[in-house]
């Protein structure tokens, strides 16, 4: 066997390897979301709870305001994110009993859905679209 062959089957058994163990814990993460919890739901069951009690919420302008916002985010992973973010704009929602979606709410709900290290795209959008940022400065943290 030459040299040439032995390197290109190893790499390959290394890519495959490491294709394998990233989907691996990509599929683990979403088995442990569906785990039910104490209360018998699991995150993704309360999260498509909330989505489906607040639709009749949602106005036209309101979804087309957080699918700008979701923009940045890679096209693979955008509806994961949008259902995420609008899980917790949902709750949200329910907890303060809000006769409608508020622009206000979709920005604090997106603040709070997304890790801090993503804020900074949330932010560059945000003064795009003018929006003042004042109020959200202690859940942006700066």
């Amino acid at each position: 066997m030459s040299t040439g062959f032995f390197l290109f089957i190893s790499f390959w058994m290394v890519f495959l390897l490491g294709m394998f163990a990233i989907g691996g814990y990509f599929m683990f993460r979403k088995f442990l979301k569906r785990l039910p919890k104490e209360d018998g739901k699991s995150i993704l069951d309360w999260q498509d709870h909330y989505i489906e009690q607040t639709r009749h919420l949602w106005s036209t302008e309101q979804k087309a305001f957080l699918e700008e916002l979701v923009s940045p985010v890679p096209e693979l992973f955008r509806d994961v994110a949008r259902e995420k973010i609008a899980g917790v704009i949902g709750e949200l929602a329910l907890k303060e009993r809000a006769p409608r979606m508020t622009q206000d709410l979709i920005v604090r709900g997106y603040i709070i859905a997304t890790p801090k290290r993503d804020h900074r795209w949330l932010v560059k959008k945000l003064h795009e679209k003018k929006v003042d940022l004042s109020p959200y400065e202690q859940l942006l943290g700066s």
